[in-house]
């Protein structure tokens, strides 16, 4: 009985014993707690962040900023033409033909009309001499020769002279002469020219482009030209 006894609390003891053992070790673990993770950023109002925190603006695009080498490109372009002038022209039907030439010739003519000197022909004449009567004398013969249209005026200088007629081409002029040389008279010849409205055309030309031939802008065809080509800035070229 005694050792039935014994043997019951020996096993309650073992029981007990491997109760506490089994809870010991199979109690679970704390779990780990998780360092505090770094906050991460916070998203706020431009207006919530001070001035001197806040970074320059992005810079946009410009819409088009593509056309800014062809808008340099064509300033540079720009910049290596230089306007020049050709005049004067006596009339608008003259500026008009140089203008439809020169825009076959793939320029952009710009015509202007200012007052000024143009070059109205040439003029043949006979000298006077001092002698009394010479005029008179010298007109009778002229008449006699068929050539009834001259007359006495004042000279390119001092004195007066005998006109023979004022001439725009140089064909007609010659043959003046030629008929007053005939007579034995020794005829000169000198450029006229009026005051009044002349007319300018002025074009861009860009030093690869071939330099302009002013007789080629002229009128009827023999027809005496006193054209010029000036640069745009002078004081006659002035608009």
């Amino acid at each position: 009985m005694t050792s039935l006894k014994i043997l019951v609390v020996c096993l309650a003891l073992a029981n007990v014993l491997y109760f506490l053992w089994t809870h010991g070790i199979a109690e679970p673990q704390p779990v780990p707690v998780a360092a505090d993770a770094a906050p991460g950023p916070t998203l706020k109002l431009a207006s919530e962040v001070p001035e001197a925190q806040r970074e320059p603006p992005a810079e946009t695009a410009v819409a088009g900023s593509s056309g800014a080498p062809e808008e340099s490109a064509a300033s540079a372009a720009s910049a290596a033409k230089r306007c020049i002038t050709v005049g004067p022209f006596r009339d608008v039907a003259e500026a008009a033909h140089a203008a439809s030439i020169l825009r076959a010739g793939g320029y952009d003519p710009r015509q202007r009309v200012v007052d000024g000197d143009v070059w109205a022909g040439v003029w043949v004449y006979l000298p006077l001499t001092g002698a009394a009567g010479a005029s008179d004398a010298l007109l009778s013969k002229l008449k006699t020769a068929g050539i009834d249209d001259a007359l006495e005026m004042p000279g390119p200088g001092e004195g007066s002279v005998i006109s023979l007629g004022l001439y725009s081409e140089q064909k007609r002029a010659q043959a003046r002469v030629a008929q007053a040389q005939a007579l034995g008279l020794k005829p000169e010849m000198t450029d006229r020219k009026r005051t009044g409205n002349v007319y300018w055309v002025d074009i861009d030309q860009g030093a690869g482009d071939a330099s302009l031939n002013p007789a080629r802008l002229q009128g009827d065809a023999g027809r005496i030209s006193r054209l010029e080509i000036q640069p745009c800035d002078t004081g006659q070229a002035s608009p």
